[in-house]
């Protein structure tokens, strides 16, 4: 029989045993694979390395590709960014077994893309959309069409309302249009940015990555005041510092993409890339211009006059906006991920977290250099698609006739149709 000695022996061997199985446990898991805290970091590091040049590679492929690539993966960086905000509420509605509510999210997306995007598009393949009775039906329809689909899945979620989780149903149709506003509108925006010319996207992109990097840079250089409760690591020194590099940034971008007639020419067909594109009249700010100092700038400096291009001042407005603005979208994603209760988005990049998680703040740069470009740059608001559009849909075809009439009378004074071949045509059309 033990003595009573014994007893207090046994259970500190029990819970050493106990330690040391727990300290096991935190360098091992079930499969015997090292996972503490040391090489946990180092093998996040490297994951994160890794995929971090693949982005960048495949960012800069895809650039030199051409038009259609940078709208692809637009359109593919959107419908996954949407797909992990609504992710957000699918789990509990499949708790709480509501029908067709995630068919419903994707018929609201399919919906928005038609009524945005496909104007957009439509313009490079004129030849064939008007050819076509169904796709012209299409396009002069457009807006009524789209009207139809988004009440006909008004009615349908409507029609799904279940007893008892009215609340939470209603919530979750906030949150899908809050997706479409946050996510879809304002790519659909940076898919206008592409077509108006490839610098419109790039430059702006670049600019929120330089300011990120330099605000991490910067806060642990000299950061010592905290910026914003949402984010405790972002710094005052670190936000002020990264606005300064990135303007600087962004005027020596400015300087060297404003070189490239591929980067700065607006898109006349969805077939060129780099290695094959057209040259283009440029806008003027991308021209440099003379201008006229101020008296007391003149008296100081000695010089009356300078010379730069108008896109150096809007690139350095672009600048001031990705570092002061643009990061409250990733400080708005950061409170939405607290408000769930998670660490990431999603895992679609390993090391990075999900697609949600790296462009927060690009989708907010990208609907302001738009309304920008529309306000301050853009010289050109009437183009040849836009033209063709307006005949089609407001025009007779006994007036569409005549206007064919005219452009032919228009040439044939310009010795470009000669006289035989005008009454020719005017014959054929007659008949």
């Amino acid at each position: 029989m033990a003595s009573s000695k014994d007893k207090p022996e046994s259970l500190q061997e029990k819970k050493a045993s106990t330690s040391e199985k727990k300290v096991a446990n935190k360098d091992t898991d079930k499969s015997g694979k090292v996972v503490n805290e040391k090489e946990k970091k180092k093998e996040a590091f490297i994951t994160r390395t890794i995929w971090t040049f693949v982005m960048i590679g495949g960012f800069f492929f895809t650039l030199a590709s051409g038009h259609v690539p940078l709208i692809v993966m637009v359109l593919l960086f959107e419908m996954l960014t949407f797909k992990e905000v609504i992710a957000l509420t699918s789990e509990p509605a499949r708790d709480k077994k509501i029908p067709w509510n995630r068919s419903l999210n994707w018929y609201f997306l399919g919906t928005t893309w038609y009524y945005l995007d496909f104007p957009s598009l439509f313009a490079f393949f004129q030849d064939s959309v008007y050819s076509n009775k169904f796709l012209t039906l299409l396009v002069l329809n457009h807006k009524f069409i789209s009207y139809s689909l988004y009440i006909a899945g008004f009615v349908f979620f409507v029609w799904t309302l279940k007893k008892g989780y009215y609340k939470f149903q209603f919530a979750q149709l906030c949150v899908t249009h809050m997706a479409l506003l946050l996510v879809v509108f304002q790519a659909h925006l940076i898919i206008s940015n592409i077509l108006n010319g490839i610098v419109w996207f790039f430059l702006p992109a670049t600019l929120v990555i330089v300011n990120d990097i330099f605000a991490y840079l910067c806060g642990i250089t000299f950061g010592r005041t905290q910026l914003i409760e949402i984010s405790p690591k972002k710094t005052v020194e670190g936000f002020a510092g990264a606005w300064i590099c990135t303007g600087i940034a962004g005027i020596i971008a400015s300087y060297i993409l404003s070189k490239s007639d591929y980067l700065i020419c607006p898109a006349e067909n969805l077939s060129t890339h780099l290695y094959n594109f057209p040259h283009c009249e440029p806008n003027p700010i991308f021209i440099p211009q003379v201008y006229q100092l101020p008296a007391n700038i003149i008296e100081l400096t000695g010089w009356e006059i300078i010379t730069f291009k108008p896109f150096y001042f809007h690139s350095a407005i672009l600048a001031t906006f990705a570092s002061l603005i643009a990061p409250f979208g990733g400080f708005f994603a950061s409170g939405l991920k607290r408000a769930f209760g998670i660490k990431d988005f999603g895992d679609t990049i390993p090391g990075h977290g999900g697609i949600t998680d790296r462009f927060d703040c690009q989708f907010l740069m990208g609907s302001f250099t738009y309304l920008y470009y529309q306000t301050f740059v853009s010289n050109q608001n009437i183009n040849l698609g836009s033209i063709l559009q307006l005949a089609i849909i407001n025009l007779s075809v006994p007036q569409l006739l005549q206007l064919v009439k005219s452009l032919l009378k228009y040439l044939n004074r310009e010795d470009v149709v000669n006289d035989d071949k005008l009454q020719l045509i005017f014959e054929l059309l007659d008949n």
